[in-house]
């Protein structure tokens, strides 16, 4: 797929893929990293002992590097995600490098990982977003979620598979 000038492709991740994934946490949730010295958080949950049943990733790949990725697990009542609705919705988490955004790499990870969470029978996915990303609210917005929580600095966005707009033809094993 093009995206801006970029020649990128999108693949599946991946078990060699999890350095990359907890660098682009960093990306993702670092408007929920404000008080360093209170040990971790459920930023850390995102990426901990990956490839658990139904963690699923995608990787933006650019001339051969890493430029973003979008992956989704499931979180438990007990130690939920930022974005958590319940036991049965994955969470899904997303971030392009700051040289790559605006590039179309966003919404190729997206659609190919709503794809993804389609093929392996999920009705629906969650999402926690900064309140103030109007570009990446758009974004979601335009792939069918829609607000269902808030706090005093993020939204919950909740999105039917189905009525996503997922292209199927995005990514390549």
């Amino acid at each position: 797929m093009s995206a801006g000038d970029a020649q990128v492709v999108v693949r599946r991740g991946g078990a060699q893929d999890v350095r990359f994934l907890r660098d682009m946490l960093h990306h993702a949730y670092y408007w929920k990293e404000r008080a360093p010295d209170a040990g971790p958080g459920p930023v850390a949950l995102y990426v901990k002992a990956w490839g658990r049943p139904g963690d699923t990733a995608v990787i933006a790949i650019d001339a051969g590097f890493p430029v973003g990725a979008a992956w989704y697990r499931l979180f438990g009542a007990e130690r939920p995600g930022y974005g958590f609705v319940d036991e049965r919705t994955p969470e899904l988490a997303i971030a392009v490098v700051p040289s790559a955004r605006g590039k179309g790499v966003g919404t190729a990870l997206l659609e190919a990982l709503l794809g993804r969470a389609r093929e392996a029978g999920y009705p629906t996915i969650s999402l926690s977003v900064d309140r103030n990303n109007a570009g990446a609210i758009e974004l979601y917005e335009r792939h069918g979620f829609a607000r269902v929580g808030e706090d005093a600095d993020s939204l919950t966005m909740l999105a039917s598979i189905d009525s996503t707009q997922a292209n199927e033809g995005t990514d390549t094993e």
